[in-house]
């Protein structure tokens, strides 16, 4: 049993309670500028920390994250994207308009926004406590519980049905005829089996995906949303300056990769997402898992890791490393990695196309003879996702503007070994900011 479904059972009452307003910690939002690309590797000794102080510091203002317009804002874009309704299961979906991060189980729970009325959310009685005690329950929002015998997928589709436009008995928009609802806008990650179950429930609707009208919408980070980018780009960044005392001949990757985890929630995330260790020829693998191979002197070593903050939102960063001296390839290879992830941070500002920040990056690269060896797209966008719109990729002709946040993560993988540089940076009226500042340097450690 995780700790949120214990703490679930422990929500049941007979009756619901009047939703009230949880209280924020302060925000803390320090800005940070882009230092410059030096070129050449970094000498540190086993042991040295190197990416400023320990410690998770104060959580973003919750209020400033969730606010409570956005429920108004997401049934306009429904509006204007024809739909008639959403329907948010838990996900980033529901917790960027609610600020409640749902349990994911059998049970249905599931935020409606109507186009042309009241939102409310349904959940299990059991799970009750747990969306008033999050900042969903500030929000004004109709809560509705529902009981072990009830069906959920049912009581949605009438309330949704009893929220079209008055008519008479039997007539579509009454009472009892949810099929009056002539589309509604599923959650990209719903389950299989509860689309299936809105079918059934409401047999008249068309299904689309709600991301048609929250694209808009999240792809545009607010202010309080880049504070807590930045937070979780400092939190990341002390843990990519615990790594190169980790790094030890004799080790495996999995004991490392364990390791690292353990620095993601000391260092202030509530959970670690991934951790990518990559040595020697696995260092040529971009999604490398952690395996049982040994370190040893002369590897090269790729670290991917990122986790999602107490806020919700995520971080990415990926440095590389060398245990003793570097082969004198790597060192001239990593030159132009410098180089292109640079020159692709520095292309970012409002009403450049997201391929463009992708060719930035590529030509670099391709001009010292190594494009063959760029095998991936140059970022993706992140914010409560480590993946999500926009995506800096060839192809994307979509105009960046300012608040558009993505990874910037060019690598080179010539197959004995490989290295790759990624930071965060979010789009700013003036430009681009990295909201990651470890050293972008090749870490060499001591062998």
């Amino acid at each position: 049993m995780t700790s949120k479904e214990a703490e679930a059972k422990g929500g049941h009452v007979a009756q619901a309670e009047q939703a009230r307003p949880v209280p924020a910690a302060p925000a803390q939002a320090d800005a940070v500028q882009a230092g410059p690309v030096q070129a050449g590797p970094v000498q540190v000794g086993v042991g040295h920390a190197g990416a400023g102080q320990a410690g998770a510091g104060q959580e973003p203002d919750l209020a400033g994250l969730y606010p409570a317009d956005r429920l108004g804002l997401a049934a306009a874009a429904a509006a204007r994207a024809g739909i008639g309704a959403l329907l948010l299961t838990p996900g980033p979906d529901l917790r960027y308009l609610t600020g409640y991060d749902g349990l994911a189980t059998e049970r249905l729970t599931c935020l409606a926004v109507p186009a042309d009325g009241p939102a409310f959310l349904v959940a299990p009685r059991l799970e009750l406590r747990s969306v008033q005690a999050s900042p969903a329950g500030g929000l004004g929002l109709d809560i509705v519980a529902w009981d072990e015998t009830d069906d959920p997928y049912r009581l949605v589709a009438d309330r949704l049905g009893r929220s079209g436009s008055p008519g008479s008995p039997g007539s579509p928009g009454s009472p009892g005829r949810p099929e009056a609802l002539e589309s509604v806008g599923l959650a990209d990650q719903m389950w299989a089996m509860m689309v299936l179950r809105f079918r059934d429930a409401l047999p008249g609707a068309r299904l689309g995906l709600a991301s048609t009208a929250l694209r808009g919408l999240r792809i545009r980070k607010t202010d309080a949303e880049v504070a807590a980018l930045r937070q979780a780009g400092a939190a990341i960044d002390r843990v990519h300056g615990r790594v190169p005392e980790l790094l030890r001949p004799g080790r495996t990757e999995r004991e490392v990769a364990a390791d690292i985890a353990g620095a993601i929630i000391a260092e202030g995330h509530a959970r670690a997402d991934f951790v990518i260790v990559g040595s020697g020829p696995n260092a040529a693998r971009p999604h490398h898992e952690p395996s049982a191979r040994i370190l040893a002197a002369g590897d090269t070593v790729v670290g991917d890791v990122g986790g999602t903050m107490p806020s919700g939102y995520c971080s990415d960063c990926t440095r590389t490393y060398a245990i003793g001296s570097p082969p004198p390839e790597v060192t001239a290879y990593y030159r132009v990695l410098q180089e292109a992830q640079d020159a692709a941070c520095t292309a970012v500002r409002p009403g450049v196309r997201a391929e463009a920040v992708d060719a930035a990056a590529r030509e670099p690269i391709a001009a010292a003879g190594y494009g063959e060896y760029f095998v991936h797209r140059t970022g993706h966008g992140i914010g409560l996702e480590t993946h999500e719109d926009p995506y800096i990729v060839s192809g994307n002709t979509e105009a960046l503007v300012p608040g558009m946040a993505f990874s910037v993560e060019p690598g080179i993988y010539p197959g004995p070994h490989g290295a790759r540089i990624e930071d965060i940076v979010v789009c700013t009226p003036d430009g681009g900011q990295r909201l990651n500042n470890v050293t972008r340097e090749l870490v060499v450690v001591d062998a």
